[in-house]
Formats: C-alpha cells, sequence, structure tokens
C-alpha cells in the first residue's frame, strides 16, 4: 500500500502525547525526548510492521518532508505515526529533524488563515486548505511562521499537526 501522504482532507489534529509538560520520556538510543515530531527524509520510506528487515512493508510513504511523531525507540529503529493515526516501524536515517507540518481544519472545506504576522487581525497573506505540508520556521506557542511553495506567514498553533499544543519551536 503506497501512502503519499495526504490521502484524506479530513485530517484530525492529534497533538495530545500523553506526557505533561517536564514529563517526557528520554529515547534510550537517542538521547532525545520521545515523542517528538520529526519530517520523513526521503521520497520512499518504507514502514515496517516491527523494528527489524525481518518484518514485512506494510506500507511505503512516497514523500519527503511529510511529518510523523516517533512514539518509540528499538536500537537504528523508530516506531512512528502520522496524522491519520497510522503506526509503524521505520530505520532512523530515514528521519529527519528538520520540522513540517499538515496544516488541519474543523471541517474539511474550510480554508484555514495565514497571516502577516501572529495576530489573527494582521493582514491575510494566504488561506492554506486542510492538508498542506509546510516547513515550521518558528513557533510562539500560540502562533507558528510556516513556508512552503507560494507562502511564507504565521498560522495558529492549533491548526497544525507537527507540532505539540504551545510547544515553542526555534
Amino acid at each position: 500500500m503506497l501512502r503519499a501522504g495526504l490521502a484524506g482532507a479530513a485530517l484530525i489534529a492529534s497533538g495530545a502525547s500523553g506526557f505533561g509538560a517536564g514529563e517526557l520520556a528520554i529515547g534510550p538510543k537517542s538521547g532525545l525526548p520521545v515523542p517528538r515530531y520529526v519530517s520523513l527524509k526521503p521520497d520512499r520510506v518504507n514502514v515496517r510492521g516491527g523494528p527489524n528487515r525481518d518484518y514485512d512493508v506494510s506500507w511505503v510513504y512516497t514523500r519527503a518532508g511529510l511529518p510523523v511523531e516517533i512514539t518509540a525507540e528499538s536500537d537504528n529503529w523508530r516506531r512512528i505515526r502520522d496524522w491519520e493515526g497510522a503506526e509503524g516501524w521505520v530505520y532512523h536515517s530515514m528521519l529527519s529533524g528538520r520540522r513540517t507540518a499538515v496544516v488541519t481544519a474543523k471541517s474539511k472545506d474550510e480554508l484555514v488563515s495565514l497571516h502577516e504576522r501572529a495576530d489573527a487581525a494582521s493582514t491575510l497573506a494566504a488561506r492554506l486548505q486542510p492538508g498542506v505540508v509546510a516547513a515550521v520556521k518558528l513557533c510562539n506557542g500560540t502562533w507558528c511562521r510556516v513556508q512552503g511553495p507560494g507562502f511564507d506567514g504565521w498560522i495558529a498553533q492549533e491548526r497544525l499537526w507537527g507540532v505539540y499544543p504551545s510547544e515553542k519551536v526555534e
């Protein structure tokens, strides 16, 4: 099964991790927090049913830059979850620390406002469809500056899957 990325526009903004502030677990191999958001590095990533090559490929992502959440580590393998809730294991070198996010909306037909500043009263820079993938440049805990082909501006943080609620990204 190929998962090109944005199979459905009705995306769920799951930002909840089960951990409160200051309670993040540390990955035994990476030394980094688990869970955490990362992105897919190449444009073809095999997702397996378990943490080694003996497990069958469950599906293949075919788009670099898609955000995923690392939910566990096992040696050089990372269990990931995507914006649709699908989980599987990928080899660590297939992941990048580069932060990206998927634009989410309350309904599939809603366009999400992108502003010139981190202020709902500022000039509208664009209106983005649910499912658009953007590079996350900065988050202040309420707003994130995002960029993509033909757009650059600030979006309400709650409208992104790929950053946690109140997370600050520098």
